[in-house]
């Protein structure tokens, strides 16, 4: 069998950066910062969610969002149902006055 192809498996801290929880799980990611947790130091990796935030796991319905995902789909959402009224409007004004020059 080859030698060094498989990445090495280690313990990996993960950090929720929404909620703060901390789990030790074995992983291959390789990652450079390390944290202590529990009296051990391990590779830290940090999550934007995890079952510990995320609302199908804690059954509450607010939104979790800790990069301003949300705010940028709602902003983005806002322009283009505001576009969209505008362009009905215009139709319906040059509708009018075609209708008034019969």
């Amino acid at each position: 069998m080859k030698k060094n192809v498989h990445p090495q498996y280690q313990k990996v801290l993960f950090v929720d950066s929404a909620s703060g929880y901390r789990f030790v799980c074995g992983s291959t990611l390789q990652p450079e910062a390390t944290e202590k947790f529990e009296g051990v130091e391990y590779p830290v990796s940090y999550l934007s969610i995890s079952s510990s935030s995320h609302p199908f796991f804690t059954g509450s319905k607010q939104l979790v969002d800790s990069e301003g995902r949300v705010e940028k789909f709602k902003k983005r959402f806002e322009r283009k149902k505001e576009a969209a009224k505008d362009d009905s409007q215009q139709e319906s004004g040059s509708d009018s006055k075609q209708k008034g020059s019969k």
